[in-house]
């Protein structure tokens, strides 16, 4: 997997996508630091520990959004989280996947590194490279590897 780019000014909201999630009870929303506990607590029940420390970071950084059914977590994403720039993690608990939770999530977050002044987004160790590349228009940075990642202490690059 590479990395790959967006061109924040580029990326406008999509706010028919959003109504219609409302329609059907989901709310897209920014994190609050108040809720931190259940949102960490979704991150690792339905992905991993890791993530949630990512999202911690993004909540910390007030670069996280949220879904929001039923008074419960089922999606999140986040940005400047593990590094300035970055857009991730993220995830849609997999019950609530294909309404465009996820989309709604990433357009939000680009749209908010855009007004924080930055014009392009990277997505690191991008996974669904044709979900990206269809829902902003993100490209794969050649030879991106290794990665930013590999710093990390559980990656041997």
């Amino acid at each position: 997997m590479s990395d790959m780019l967006v061109k924040l000014y580029d990326v406008k909201l999509d706010l028919e996508l959003e109504e219609s999630l409302r329609r059907e009870g989901i709310t897209i929303k920014r994190a609050l630091g108040l809720d931190k506990t259940p949102i960490l607590q979704f991150v690792q029940d339905h992905f991993s520990k890791q993530w949630a420390d990512e999202c911690e970071m993004g909540l910390i950084h007030e670069g996280c959004y949220i879904a929001v059914y039923k008074q419960e977590v089922v999606g999140f994403a986040c940005f400047d989280a593990t590094m300035k720039d970055y857009f991730g993690p993220t995830g849609v608990r997999k019950d609530m996947r294909g309404k465009g939770i996820g989309r709604a999530l990433l357009i939000r977050c680009l749209h908010s590194m855009y007004e924080r002044g930055y014009n392009y987004a990277i997505i690191g160790w991008a996974g669904p490279t044709a979900f990206y590349e269809k829902a902003c228009g993100a490209i794969s940075i050649p030879d991106s590897t290794p990665r930013s990642y590999g710093r990390m202490i559980s990656v041997d690059v």
